[in-house]
Formats: structure tokens, sequence, C-alpha cells
């Protein structure tokens, strides 16, 4: 589709490339950016350009950070034996969210995919082990997605982590069938995980 301006055009372009912005989306999103007052539109860009600019990587843990180390690492009060290890930093905003977790995390910045090139030199396990080779670290919470990648990195963390001395605790968390949903809308996946991961009541 043609437009009227080439910067309109660009923008466009770009929202659309944006992860869920088909291009409806993203000429929706343009013509509204054209309509808000001007400081409402540049508060927009800053922040886009403040977060490309400010926000780096904890180089402790591989979250998001504006400091060295990330809050989180800093934070006294945080439980230092515990440590969570999850695939990318979304899943932290996720765990903090439930306010149920209070120990440290580890991001791996990605999950093994082999078929996809994404093997353990391509995410943070080198710097897992070597994290806890340095002690102090009584469980390791394994915490990636229940996909096919993630269960494989799960795995393979708890293969690497066997030979560890001193040896630490490896838990994974609970998957399952969610509250309030029906047995009959779960997938044959989600329901094997709920019948293997089965307690006492």
């Amino acid at each position: 589709m043609q437009y009227s301006s080439r910067y309109l055009e660009m923008l466009i372009r770009e929202l659309s490339r944006l992860p869920g912005i088909g291009g409806k989306t993203a000429q929706r999103l343009a013509f509204h950016l054209l309509r808000v007052p001007t400081d409402e539109a540049l508060r927009l860009a800053r922040a886009i350009e403040q977060v490309r600019t400010e926000v780096g990587i904890c180089e402790q843990c591989g979250n998001i950070a504006e400091t060295q180390p990330c809050y989180l690492c800093a934070d006294p009060k945080r439980d230092a034996g515990l440590l969570c290890v999850v695939e990318q930093p979304s899943d932290v905003v996720v765990l903090e969210r439930t306010g149920q977790y209070r120990g440290l995390y580890h991001v791996l910045r990605g999950a093994l995919a082999p078929s996809e090139g994404v093997g353990p030199g391509e995410i943070r396990l080198a710097e897992l082990i070597e994290r806890l080779q340095r002690g102090g670290i009584r469980e390791v919470i394994v915490a990636t997605n229940p996909t096919a990648p993630g269960e494989a990195t799960a795995h393979s963390i708890q293969e690497l982590l066997k030979e560890l001395q001193p040896p630490v605790r490896v838990t994974r968390i609970a998957r399952g069938v969610p509250v309030g949903s029906d047995l009959e809308l779960s997938d044959q996946i989600t329901l094997t995980c709920a019948l293997e991961g089965r307690k006492e009541m």
C-alpha cells in the first residue's frame, strides 16, 4: 500500500517487524502516534532510546540491568542459597509477579535447540557451573519452559550438576493442569506432566 508520507511508511514498516504486530495493527499504531500530542509521541521515542542505551545485562545472573550487579542480585534480603534457572529475563518478571520466590536467578538467555544451532555454548550454562562452583548455593530450581528445548535444557542441567562437588540439590518446577481449567481442554503433554508430578493429598 502506498502512503502519502515516506516517513509514515517507514514507521509502519518498522512497527510491523515487532513480534505479534501485523500490518494492520502497525498502521493503526502509526496513525495513533500521528494523532497524539507531540510530547506523548516523543516520550515513547525517548523510552525506546533509553532502554537501548541504558539497559544492559547483569554480569552475575544474566537478567536485564541498569547497574552491576542488578537490583535482585544486590538485594541482601534475598535467599542467596536458592538459585532459580530460567530461559529469558521475561521469565524473571513472571516469577517475581507471584511474590512467592525470594531467591536469586540465573538467566540462560535461551534453551538448547541443536536443530536451530543453539548448543550449550550459545546459552549461559558455563556461567551457571562457574557460579555454582563458587559455593553458597544449596538448591537449584530449574524453571525452563515445558517445551522440547526447555525439557532438553532441564535434562542437560540435571546431568551437568550430577558431577558438581559439593553436590547441590536440583529441583524442577511442577507442571500440570492450570487452576480453573477443564481436563478435557488440556493437551496430552500437560496431562502427562500432571500425572507424573502428582502428590499426596
